[in-house]
């Protein structure tokens, strides 16, 4: 397990991607996966750095991100931050029937995030958003 810490800043998307491959694949993770955690590791860290301390101005805006690997090749990446409480996982999944104009605005990330996840689990803990994704190695092997 490995654990870092960003600024909640888009400008740091290269290092937290280049932190979670380099973890990964320094275990002998499947790299045929890694392009599907990438989208998802960015849509959660960008929402993080975009939206979670919005409302916090004078806050020390980071997020840390851990990466866990089980002895089965299944990783799990933790992202906490001290933000403004949001579990994504309520929001309801945009309708995919419409057509993109008739869709509301947001939504599709967090929703492409938990379609190419085999796990997502939020929780608050001690006054820290965490979320929490799960994909299984390349044997079907849960985390």
């Amino acid at each position: 397990m490995v654990k870092a810490r960003f600024d909640a800043n888009v400008s740091e998307l290269t290092r937290v991607i280049e932190f979670v491959n380099g973890s990964l694949v320094k275990v002998g993770w499947d790299k045929e996966l890694l392009p599907t955690m990438d989208i998802a590791v960015e849509e959660i860290f960008v929402n993080i750095a975009s939206y979670a301390y919005e409302d916090l101005p004078d806050a020390h805006k980071y997020a840390d991100i851990t990466v866990d690997t089980d002895k089965k090749g299944g990783a799990k990446i933790i992202f906490e931050d001290e933000g403004v409480e949001y579990n994504p996982l309520l929001r309801n999944d945009p309708d995919l029937t419409l057509p993109a104009q008739d869709r509301k605005i947001g939504g599709l990330g967090i929703y492409m995030v938990k379609m190419s996840m085999d796990k997502v689990d939020y929780e608050r803990i001690g006054g820290r958003n965490v979320l929490t994704i799960m994909k299984k190695s390349e044997s079907g092997e849960k985390v």
